[in-house]
């Protein structure tokens, strides 16, 4: 591929699948290259028919194998599947030991699976800030379905429900307190509930927990199926992926169009709210900036709100000279 490519150029190589074209195109999106807003603008018309499920849950639930073993039954129904694999990375370094190379080897090999590693640089929430882009550009290349297995979250973590069509939270016997690891956030978004490693003692128990909390929740008309699972022998994996027909199937009412849409509009507010802090550290060396801003507050010469008043004064008035 040559080196340098036009957006047009290389929208078109991504939609023809070709996957050095959309590895390139999925760096674009990573490293914030000035092309690709205009490479998505290309792509997007093109997306919205593959199918997002995401996968989330303590670390050590068994997402990476769970997950590998959703990609092997979707390649025997003969899907096209891409991976979107999310790692932490090192404060320090910026760098992610990238552990689904080493769960999925044998996927790397099949021509009809493309499997993408990223690193969340930073960013909370159990995803990387370029995962709904990298899943864009998957879905115009003509992927029939996208698995995003997140990094390992805790309760307030659960910015997946954003991104994917269907959530799946796994959990396992025999972790401590499992019930406290899924309360608040997470019991709130997820559409189903796997209890994988079920061949441990104590996973009839983690059924039996969740299901009676689901009972004390309130719910829509779709209420969480808790199932159990034993990925690594892919124990109770087709029985997963039926009930994600299911829950597809579900959100083709009306209850699954408000959930679209809010899941859009929480996309466009997360690309403004990155957008006004960007322009924010860009006022850096100013007397206006937030440097300058916060040493005020902190000598109590002004107060948080005024400051923020004053930050928010200096973003319209650089908009207004623009």
């Amino acid at each position: 591929m040559p080196p340098e490519l036009s957006a047009p150029e290389l929208a078109e190589r991504v939609v023809a699948a070709k996957t050095p074209a959309i590895a390139r195109a999925i760096s674009w999106a990573e490293r914030g290259y000035e092309r690709f807003p205009e490479l998505l603008r290309l792509l997007y018309p093109r997306t919205g028919r593959a199918r997002v499920v995401g996968l989330t849950g303590a670390p050590g639930a068994g997402k990476s194998t769970l997950t590998a073993a959703l990609a092997r039954l979707a390649r025997e129904e003969g899907k096209r599947v891409g991976i979107v694999a999310v790692d932490p990375s090192s404060p320090f370094t910026g760098g992610a030991i990238l552990g689904d190379r080493i769960r999925m080897q044998d996927l790397y090999t099949d021509p009809g699976v493309l499997i993408r590693s990223m690193a969340t640089r930073g960013q909370l929430g159990g995803l990387s800030r370029a995962t709904a882009d990298a899943v864009d550009v998957l879905d115009a290349a003509g992927f029939d379905e996208i698995l995003v297995e997140t990094v390992g979250v805790g309760q307030d973590e659960v910015e997946i429900f954003r991104l994917a069509e269907s959530c799946v939270v796994v959990l396992t016997p025999g972790m401590g307190d499992d019930i406290q690891a899924i309360k608040a956030g997470l019991m709130e978004v997820a559409d189903l509930f796997v209890v994988n490693k079920a061949d441990r003692e104590g996973a009839d128990r983690v059924v039996a927990e969740v299901s009676q909390m689901l009972e004390l929740g309130e719910h829509g008309a779709w209420v969480p199926p808790v199932l159990k699972s034993v990925a690594r022998v892919g124990k109770g994996v087709p029985e997963l992926r039926a009930e994600l027909e299911r829950h597809r199937q579900f959100l083709l009412g009306e209850e699954g169009l408000g959930r679209r849409r809010a899941r859009v509009r929480r996309r466009i507010e997360s690309i403004v709210r990155d957008r006004l802090l960007s322009d924010l550290y860009a006022l850096a060396g100013t007397d206006g900036s937030l440097d300058a801003h916060t040493a005020a507050v902190e000598e109590r010469r002004e107060d948080p709100r005024a400051a923020a008043e004053g930050l928010l004064g200096a973003l319209r008035s650089g908009r207004r000279k623009e």
